[in-house]
């Protein structure tokens, strides 16, 4: 197994019809949610802010190609309508029911093939890959690659699926995220473990700095193996954000390459991830990278507006590729070696190291560069 279904307790399947997908995920028990924090949310994100207070799911379905989003009323009855289909292939309470879509806003459900697809979909819920794959596929809209992660411990496993490529940026990106534990943890816990983790790893990817309305992200802890230490659970927790995070912004739309940027030195580590994820954002920095352009004041002028005090002329910053790293900037001073520099930011990834010197806080960002493609992709999305 690669993801959810290596979690106990866990059956999943799934089916896309060209632009049109649809994912069953069976699991019951504590559960906790985040969302996103975009004034325009979708009803299916409103819908499951209110049930998530439950503390509890039995199953979610969520489907792809219609994010069923500035829908208004009836999109809300739609989500509502959505989930009692899913409570009904499964056989079970619709309050037990989480609900999710993605895909071009502005456009209702259609709810007749969501059903059908669902009553197609529901008979063959298994654990098995196959399962976890079809799940994974079913829900990707402009994604290109399966984003999945199973972080596997002594006594418990926490397994992930998620979907996103564009509208991605802090407090969430444009993505939905399934994520699963066998340890029997409580709501509370559960709660607050995945607010960290979210914290620190979906709140620090930026593709293009665009903020989704359908952002949602939910756990449910199955129980199956028994209690488990909750500072372990929590780092095992945020493993497997982490891994999922990177692999969205891996394969942001167009992107050929994939940006890090640890920022070390920092006043806090709030401070530390405010100046990483600006410099991320940085359509400057991302254009220099897809470039291969070793632009050093690229770097420290994004960081220099973050909002968070340093003195430019104490920065130390690197560049690499993940494996090596180079200087640019030593105490202020430029010491780069503009043809080494270059050669590293050929490949599949470059990473920055960017020291303010102003405290003991650290944090890291991801995202990718930007690419003539990801105007092609945005320029025709919705026709």
């Amino acid at each position: 197994m690669k993801s959810i279904c290596g979690v106990e307790g866990v059956s999943a399947w799934g089916i896309k019809e060209k632009k049109f997908g649809l994912a069953l995920i069976r699991a019951e028990g504590e559960a906790a949610g985040v969302f996103t924090t975009n004034l325009m949310k979708a009803p299916p994100v409103k819908v499951m802010e209110e049930r998530i207070r439950r503390g509890s799911l039995s199953a979610v379905i969520a489907n792809s190609g219609c994010a069923n989003a500035y829908t208004g009323a009836r999109g809300y009855r739609d989500a509502l309508e959505m989930a009692a289909i899913g409570a009904e292939s499964l056989g079970i309470s619709e309050e037990e029911v989480g609900v999710a879509s993605t895909g071009v806003i502005g456009r209702y459900l259609n709810l007749p093939l969501i059903r059908d697809q669902c009553h197609r979909v529901a008979p063959n819920l298994t654990r098995t890959e196959e399962a976890e794959t079809l799940a994974e596929k079913a829900i990707m809209t402009t994604d290109l690659t399966e984003k999945h992660s199973l972080i596997r411990r002594e006594t418990f496993s926490v397994g992930g699926i998620t979907k996103g490529s564009g509208m991605i940026a802090p407090n969430m990106g444009t993505m939905l995220a399934f994520i699963y534990t066998d340890a029997d943890v409580s709501a509370p816990l559960l709660r607050e473990a995945l607010r960290n983790a979210t914290r620190r790893t979906f709140n620090r990817v930026v593709v293009d700095g665009d903020m989704s309305t359908n952002d949602i992200a939910l756990c449910t802890a199955t129980g199956k193996a028994g209690k488990v230490n909750g500072a372990e659970f929590s780092a095992a927790l945020e493993e497997c954000c982490r891994i999922l995070a990177i692999k969205i912004a891996e394969d942001g739309e167009g992107a050929s390459k994939l940006l890090e940027v640890t920022v070390e030195g920092a006043p806090g580590e709030e401070e530390a991830a405010s100046v990483a994820r600006t410099v991320i954002a940085s359509p400057l920095v991302k254009t220099a990278v897809y470039g291969a352009d070793p632009n050093w004041g690229r770097v420290i002028a994004a960081a220099g507006r973050a909002g968070v005090d340093f003195d430019p002329d104490r920065v130390n910053l690197w560049m690499g590729d993940g494996i090596e790293n180079v200087p640019l900037v030593t105490r202020g001073e430029i010491v780069v070696d503009l043809a080494r520099a270059k050669a590293l930011m050929m490949g599949k990834k470059v990473t920055f190291i960017l020291d303010l010197d102003a405290g003991d806080a650290h944090a890291t960002a991801w995202g990718c560069d930007l690419t003539e493609r990801y105007v092609e992709i945005n320029g025709k999305y919705t026709t």
